[in-house]
């Protein structure tokens, strides 16, 4: 049995503090949040919102929360507040569960997969990180192919530069490009 990757973090942690130069553990670099969202595409395809929530749901093992349009545009007949996509925020136990399987499930089995690119880490230390179909994930695998979307993933973290935040993600085991 593999360990939970929160205490893979706790043991990676005084490694940690030597390449990073520090003294105190809470001054280490940290997963705050794990931010999963998707656009359904059209605002009036109720069956289509029902579809995405539910799946997200599943992926994540919490309810969806319903995103809507900022402004109204006339030319894609979408008025301000139609939900337009889906969005479910992870903290704690359901984080780090989440990411596991991230790591040692969903990525793997994603085609032609040669290592997640540290350009995907943005300044201030958060990772996004975008899959075109939701069926990388188990949990949806079974279900009808051709309802497959997309998801983002944005792991977001208390790094104050992206070399923390890419030591961060390499103590934790994500799969980097060499």
């Amino acid at each position: 049995m593999t360990q939970s990757l929160a205490k893979i973090y706790l043991k990676a942690r005084p490694e940690l503090k030597k390449e990073l130069g520090r003294d105190n553990d809470l001054a280490l670099p940290k997963i705050t949040k794990v931010v999963v969202s998707s656009g359904t595409g059209k605002a009036k395809d109720k069956k289509r919102n029902e579809l995405v929530a539910d799946r997200l749901a599943k992926i994540t093992g919490q309810k969806a929360s319903p995103r809507g349009a900022k402004q109204s545009i006339a030319a894609f007949k979408l008025r301000e507040g139609d939900i337009i996509g889906y969005a479910v925020t992870l903290r704690g136990a359901r984080m780090w569960s989440f990411l596991d399987r991230l790591i040692n499930v969903a990525i793997p089995r994603m085609r032609d997969f040669k290592g997640l690119s540290e350009g995907s880490i943005d300044e201030i230390g958060n990772l996004t990180l975008g899959f075109k179909e939701q069926t990388i994930f188990p949990e949806t695998a079974d279900e009808d192919l051709r309802d497959v979307f997309g998801l983002s993933v944005t792991i977001v973290t208390t790094a104050k530069t992206k070399t923390e935040a890419v030591a961060l993600f390499r103590a934790l085991g994500f799969p980097f490009k060499r």
